[in-house]
């Protein structure tokens, strides 16, 4: 089988699906309400009403984001932490694919499946849920991912290869 990956540090913390299947089931859904925290709800409102439509895109994504980095620092002052399950493997993955990717060191079993939350260095930088099965000890295959992160995976992907393909040029010449 032939996959075509390209270059991409990340960091994954990932169990055995098995361990706590209803508990990972949760946490992914969480994961991917976290949209529907109280500011994300008004902007859908306020886009549904039509109040955006004179709105530059640009700078309410950033005020929002402004507005999530405040409330972080305001959960971090009170000491409230979100709550994460604790993952029993950390490693960091080598290189991706549209819907594979590739461990720095083989670590998984072969057929198994898997959880895990891959950090996406993208803005804004947050967790991705992701359900995956080992192709072989290195290797995984995406199973089970959102939506939205999908398509936010693909464009990191497609960033990797155009910054690769860019020092590729340059060595050259």
């Amino acid at each position: 089988m032939s996959v075509r990956l390209v270059k991409a540090p990340i960091s994954l913390v990932f169990s055995e699906a098995s361990a706590d299947e209803e508990a990972f089931l949760k946490e992914y859904q969480q994961l991917s309400e976290s949209d529907d925290d109280p500011i994300n709800h008004w902007l859908k409102l306020a886009r549904a009403k039509g109040d955006t439509a004179d709105t530059d895109p640009v700078l309410l994504n950033l005020i929002i984001e402004l507005h999530r980095k405040i409330d972080g620092l305001e959960r971090f002052i009170k000491n409230e932490e979100l709550k994460r399950i604790s993952l029993a493997d950390e490693v960091e993955i080598e290189s991706i694919g549209f819907e594979h990717f590739k461990l720095s060191s083989e670590i998984l079993e072969e057929g198994m499946a898997y959880y895990g939350r891959v950090e996406m260095p993208v803005h804004p930088k947050r967790d991705v849920p992701v359900f995956f099965t080992a192709v072989d000890k290195s290797l995984a295959k995406i199973t089970k991912i959102h939506e939205r992160d999908e398509k936010e995976w693909g464009a990191y992907l497609t960033a990797r290869e155009r910054v690769l393909i860019r020092e590729a040029r340059e060595t050259k010449e």
